[in-house]
Order: structure tokens, then C-alpha cells, then sequence
């Protein structure tokens, strides 16, 4: 079961809030994100529990909504890991199947990448209210987390695609399989006449009198 619609909703607006305050830190990348959203985007998150979110324009702001609307242009459906790699730039989250596309690709990609270029001023913000120097420190800090999230999903999903790839190569393809199944036949019916002829030589052995 997934969350009841109060706590989806109080989500969304918590959500919606958020992501507008960002917004307002990096007046270009919210250009792009507008642009990037002709129409409702849905995203469906599959684990731990199914909720649904959608990604609509209201005027200069971005509307988070946990109802789904009649005509996305565009849904992704995948785990929240996926969804936080494609908030974060990964270019590769919507081509490997960890997220699955359903409408507008040209739009899934258009929307992946003004969230990869989104980079609110945080410091501008924080220095409002704690001065140049800390807010400056904060800000790096931010910027190497965000970086360091970045190089660490990718070299992750790097890291996942070569084992899958080698424990493939490692496991018997079909083909593989039922020639070593024909083998082990063919090796058994060659193994009980042999068994046979045996026999029929003990056999001709004991029915032989012994001379005397």
C-alpha cells in the first residue's frame, strides 16, 4: 500500500515550496525548467511504496501535485534512486531502463537536462543570514557534496553495468545449454551400450564350459 492522499498532498507542498525557493537562486535555471515543461510531467515511484507525483507550470512557478493528471505529456516510472540520479545529471538514467519513459521522450530528455543544469547561488542565500565568509564555506560545501553525488552514481552505475556485463559473460547462454544437455544424452545412450555389450560378453563368458 502506498501513503493515503493527506500525507501524498502535504508532500507535494512541501515539495513544490522547496523546489520554488530553489528556483528563485538561479533565475536561468528556472527558465529552463519552465521551458523544459509544456505540459504535466508524471513521475510514479515504484519502492519502497508506489506514489505518484506531478510536475506542472503555473505562471513563473513549478506546481508539485500528488494528483494524477488526465493527459501527461510525458510519465517516469522508476525507484526514487533512479529519480535522484536524474536530479542530479545523470545522462544515463533514461536510456539504461532505470527509469522508463512513457509519452514524450524528446521532452524526458529536454526535462533530464535542465535538471542537470539547475545550480541555485546557496551562498547568496545563506549569507543573508550568516554572513559572506560561513556562507561561502557552506556553499563549497554543498557544491562538493552535489559533485561528489554526481561522480559517485555514475561510477556506481559504471561499476553495476561491467559485473552485469562479466556475469553474463560468465553464464551459459541457452544455446550453450542445450548443446550440453545433447552431449550429456548422446554421453548416455554411448554409456548404456556400452554397459550392454559388457553384459552380453559376461554372459557369453559364463554360459562357456571350462575345459577340462
Amino acid at each position: 500500500m502506498g501513503p493515503g492522499p493527506t500525507l501524498l498532498a502535504a508532500g507535494s507542498a512541501i515539495v513544490e515550496n522547496a523546489l520554488n525557493r530553489a528556483l528563485e537562486l538561479d533565475p536561468a535555471g528556472r527558465r529552463a525548467l519552465l521551458e523544459a515543461l509544456p505540459g504535466p510531467v508524471q513521475f510514479t515511484l515504484t519502492a519502497p511504496t508506489t506514489a505518484q507525483y506531478t510536475l506542472d507550470r503555473a505562471g513563473d512557478r513549478i506546481r508539485v501535485s500528488s494528483q494524477p493528471p488526465e493527459q501527461p505529456r510525458v510519465s517516469l516510472v522508476g525507484r526514487p534512486v533512479a529519480f535522484a540520479a536524474l536530479a542530479l545529471g545523470d545522462d544515463q538514467v533514461l536510456t539504461d531502463g532505470r527509469l522508463q519513459v512513457v509519452g514524450d521522450t524528446d521532452l524526458a530528455h529536454q526535462l533530464q537536462h535542465a535538471l542537470s543544469t539547475l545550480n541555485p547561488d546557496w551562498e547568496a542565500a545563506m549569507a543573508r543570514h550568516i554572513g559572506d565568509v560561513p556562507a561561502h564555506f557552506l556553499g563549497k560545501r554543498i557544491r562538493d557534496a552535489v559533485k561528489w553525488s554526481r561522480q559517485a552514481i555514475g561510477s556506481m552505475n559504471a561499476n553495476l553495468e561491467e559485473y552485469l556485463h562479466e556475469e553474463t559473460r560468465s553464464l551459459p547462454g541457452r544455446h550453450e545449454v542445450n548443446a550440453a544437455l545433447d552431449d550429456i544424452e548422446a554421453l548416455d545412450q554411448r554409456a548404456g551400450e556400452l554397459e550392454a555389450r559388457i553384459n552380453a560378453l559376461e554372459s557369453r563368458d559364463t554360459d562357456t564350459p571350462e575345459n577340462p
